[in-house]
């Protein structure tokens, strides 16, 4: 009878110890696909202007306590005009929305939204360096690179649940935003804000 307890003793201790590891891998496993699901993105927006390329597009992220930062990856078109080709552009940028006001149960107003955001052109046209057919200094900034400032407002329109297709909500916001060439040259060359200041616009389209 002594054999017996004994053998059932470690009969429970091996039972025990696969559950711990089932358990385990189950964790490890909702840890993967958590992982993988924070990647993918919460939002897409579409934005015309704004320093980045006429007509630009792409996805987001929201995130923190109150979805009050975000994070944007944007491919842009500007056109040929007076050049040879159109070129692509990539931006990167930063959003943060302080606060939030609940007009109703359809409308939220965001007052204030600010952003930083880089902004890059596919061009051999414009370089990083400054060219050795330039005096050292002549310009003093990349036109390959540039950094942005921008404040806005955005209205969001909850897309009631029986009537959602694509999205839970669409942003209608505008942008008035300028760089670092501008706000150099404005101090130097006395310029007017129309001159240094760009106004855009966009829709954002909440998928989560």
């Amino acid at each position: 009878m002594l054999i017996g307890i004994v053998v059932c003793f470690f009969c429970l201790q091996g039972y025990a110890t696969s559950i711990d590891e089932t358990n385990r891998y189950k964790k490890r496993v909702e840890g993967y696909r958590s992982m993988w699901e924070s990647l993918m993105p919460t939002y897409t927006k579409l934005q015309y202007a704004g320093g980045m390329g006429l007509i630009n597009a792409g996805f987001g992220w929201s995130y923190g306590k109150n979805n009050q930062w975000e994070t944007d990856i944007l491919f842009g078109i500007i056109p040929k005009y007076s050049s040879d080709n159109a070129k692509m552009t990539f931006t990167l940028k930063q959003n943060y929305i302080p606060w939030k006001i609940e007009l109703n149960e359809t409308f939220t107003f965001e007052p204030l939204e600010c952003g930083l955001y880089f902004n890059t052109v596919f061009s051999d046209e414009f370089w990083t360096s400054e060219p050795d057919r330039y005096p050292k200094g002549y310009y003093g900034f990349s036109t390959r690179f540039r950094t942005h400032l921008s404040v806005g407002q955005r209205i969001r329109f909850n897309i009631p649940d029986k009537k959602r297709i694509f999205s839970r909500s669409i942003t209608a916001f505008y942008e008035i935003s300028t760089c670092d060439f501008y706000v150099v040259s404005a101090f130097t060359n006395h310029l007017s804000p129309e001159d240094y200041l760009r106004l855009s616009f966009g829709l954002k389209f909440d998928i989560f």
